[in-house]
């Protein structure tokens, strides 16, 4: 089985290891989600670009 492109906002939560309210707060502001009917979901790619702004840029340097 493939791993998910698009994560709930619980599981998306969980990945981060955050509260689902926060994950919410999130994405008032910096986390990009998308709406498919009613249904909102969360990128995996956003969540790796939110860890990376969140580390100043320094996982990239990591990663190379």
């Amino acid at each position: 089985m493939t791993d998910p492109i698009l994560l709930t906002p619980t599981e998306a939560a969980r990945a981060l290891g955050i509260g689902r309210s926060k994950l919410y707060e999130l994405q008032a502001g910096i986390l990009e989600s998308v709406h498919i009917g009613a249904c909102r979901r969360i990128p995996t790619d956003a969540l790796l670009a939110l860890f990376v702004e969140l580390r100043g840029g320094q996982a990239d340097a990591a990663a190379g």
